[in-house]
C-alpha cells in the first residue's frame, strides 16, 4: 500500500494530545471480529472510485443531506449493500 504510515504507541499517543488525530465518535457502532482474524487479515489497496454525474430525486438528496456531512459516503454505501446483497444472493443460487 502506497500511502500506509506507521507509527509507535508513542508516537500515536502524542498525535492525539496535540489535535492530529482523534478517538473513535462515541456513537461508533463496535464491531466484534471473528477470533484469530488478524492473524489471516491482509491489507488491500483501496479501490479506485471513477467519477459519474447521477440525477437523483429531490427528496433523495435531502433525505441523505438531511444526516449531516458526508452524504455521498452514505450514498454509496447503501449501493454498495446493494450490489453486495445481489452479488450474494446470485452466489448462494449456483452454490450446491
Amino acid at each position: 500500500m502506497k500511502n500506509t504510515k506507521t507509527a509507535s504507541l508513542k508516537s500515536l499517543r502524542d498525535m492525539h494530545e496535540h489535535g492530529e488525530v482523534t478517538s473513535p465518535r462515541a456513537d461508533a457502532p463496535e464491531i466484534d471480529m471473528p477470533e484469530g482474524f488478524w492473524d489471516v487479515a491482509k491489507p488491500q489497496e483501496p479501490k479506485a472510485k471513477k467519477p459519474v454525474s447521477l440525477r437523483v430525486d429531490p427528496d433523495i438528496l435531502e433525505f441523505f443531506k438531511g444526516q449531516g456531512n458526508g452524504h455521498l459516503t452514505r450514498m454509496h454505501s447503501v449501493l454498495r449493500a446493494y450490489v453486495d446483497a445481489h452479488k450474494k444472493a446470485a452466489d448462494d443460487r449456483h452454490t450446491p
